[in-house]
């Protein structure tokens, strides 16, 4: 028996149960991984991915946990991370753990040191680093320095370094989160060479169209249970069975629609607006021109690094500094803004792209994150109500359905979906009338993107303009009336999104 699944089954993890105080987060989850295949694990956010990926790794030690973890046929009692490592376990987490001032070189081997007695021998380091960068396919110099690498090849490294330290199972959690369609395609692409060389990987994915392309196998959990494990040669994995079994109902349209559309005046015009970092004198945005109209959403696509979030800021008041050149009008009133509370004034709000950095305090409870942006709403003499703050706190944890037991919950402890809910929440309390969400539905599951989209549409419906930044294009596409695409800070199309397809898209994102 144990010679079979050394033969079969690289990892398997039997009836792992794992509790924190008042919560069962995973519930007796089994599943199998083969030797040499890309299992994706699925599920809502919330669902224990991420918990059961910390058992595997060691961050929860042997003994925090009921179950088993059979690694090459044998049970394993990990202490910490270090010893899954040195079991050939490599974790790469959704937020890269790489030092930007440090080079490429250094990042590989941190830890991990080549050493010559008590010294490092950094002509080995650069060499062997060489290998792992050839390993996965990135044609750089390993001298330079993680901060001059786009967010694609720093993925890369990441898999590089897991390589440096001989995985041979590597668990990668959400890794195309931040890259865009060329550099998700690119790292998919890799993950099936290097199955082709033997190398098992387990990815944890909201994005479902890349599951369906690349996994052999997928075990779906949902609330801390194994719902099921399928198979693609058995033609199991499909959009549908992923949703339903996710979620626990069929959602047939991923995108609501609206049954109306009734636009109204314009209430958002940007004319030949420029944007120049001073700190490196770099041109950021050119002669940018658009407008947004009431109940209407406006998509903004482009490749990351196109310049969406830079017009996006400049328009919530310019919190970057940048140099600014062009006009900004709200209901056809030029306006001059010099702090984001300026265009918070005049009806404009902005749902950070990364809420847990910027968006939102994850160490305060839910009712102070809404009310945080409007606490002159609440203030009285310089004193908060907190009577008010709580029933604020309970109204948009109803309208919106944030699922917590208490609005006193700290904001750490929900699940993604539920956050960006709350991020939604914060900036509705301004009552704004121009609402940009850059990223609206970044590292969630479909269930509460549709939970997202469906707040979009009666927002939309009660007369607010919604601009939506987001790298996508199913999304751009299923969610918008018009699109702006962005390339290299300049407008190269406009398009309806009725008559947009995703090639057209592409194409004009890429035009230069």
């Amino acid at each position: 028996m144990e010679k079979s699944l050394k033969t079969d089954y690289i990892l398997e993890m039997n009836n792992i149960t794992k509790e924190f105080p008042g919560v069962k987060a995973l519930d007796n989850v089994s599943f199998k991984v083969k030797r040499g295949e890309i299992h994706c694990v699925v599920g809502e956010n919330g669902a224990g991915k991420s918990t059961l990926m910390k058992v595997l790794s060691g961050v929860y030690p042997f003994g925090n946990y009921e179950g088993d973890i059979v690694l090459n046929g044998e049970i394993q009692k990990y202490q910490g991370i270090h010893d899954s490592e040195k079991a050939g376990i490599a974790i790469i987490y959704q937020e890269l753990a790489l030092i930007p001032e440090l080079t490429v070189y250094e990042n590989i081997y941190l830890g991990h040191e080549i050493r010559n007695g008590r010294f490092i021998n950094w002509n080995e380091t650069i060499r062997k680093s060489q290998e792992m960068l050839d390993k996965v396919r990135l044609k750089i110099n390993p001298e330079i320095k993680i901060k001059d690498l786009g967010v694609g090849r720093k993925q890369l490294v990441e898999i590089a370094k897991a390589f440096s330290k001989n995985a041979n199972l590597i668990i990668l959690d959400e890794p195309t989160a931040a890259l865009n369609e060329d550099d998700s395609e690119n790292l998919l692409m890799l993950l099936k060479e290097l199955r082709e060389e033997g190398v098992t990987s387990i990815m944890i994915s909201h994005k479902l169209k890349e599951v369906i392309e690349i996994a052999d196998t997928v075990t779906v959990l949902r609330d801390g249970k194994t719902i099921c494990s399928l198979i693609s040669e058995k033609g199991e994995i499909t959009e549908s069975a992923l949703i339903r079994n996710m979620v626990g109902r069929a959602i047939d349209d991923i995108f609501p629609k609206r049954q109306s559309k009734n636009f109204g005046e314009k209430i958002l015009e940007v004319k030949n607006l420029s944007a120049v970092d001073p700190a490196t004198g770099k041109q950021l945005l050119k002669d940018i021109n658009i407008y947004a109209r009431t109940g209407e959403v406006v998509g903004i696509a482009g490749l990351i690094g196109a310049g969406r979030t830079e017009l996006a800021t400049s328009i919530f008041g310019n919190p970057k500094g940048f140099r600014l050149q062009g006009d900004i009008l709200v209901n056809g009133v030029n306006m001059s803004f010099k702090h984001p509370k300026d265009a918070i004034k005049a009806g404009i709000a902005y749902v950070t792209e990364d809420r847990k950095a910027e968006g939102l305090i994850l160490l305060q409870d839910i009712k102070s994150n809404i009310t945080l942006a409007n606490l002159k709403a609440l203030a009285s003499s310089g004193v908060i109500n907190k009577n008010e703050e709580i029933n604020k706190g309970e109204y948009y944890r109803e309208s919106l359905d944030i699922r917590t037991p208490s609005i006193e919950q700290l904001l750490l402890n929900l699940s993604g979906g539920n956050q960006q809910k709350v991020s939604v929440a914060k900036w509705l309390y301004t009552e704004p009338k121009i609402l940009i969400l850059d990223e609206p539905t970044r590292g969630i599951d479909v269930g509460a993107k549709f939970e997202i989209y469906t707040i979009m549409n009666d927002l939309i419906r009660q007369g607010l303009s919604i601009i939506m930044i987001s790298s996508e294009l199913p999304e751009v596409l299923g969610m918008s009336d018009r699109i702006y695409v962005v390339a290299k800070g300049k407008i190269t199309g406009e398009i309806l999104a009725s008559e947009a397809t995703q090639d057209k898209v592409m194409e004009m994102a890429t035009v230069y």
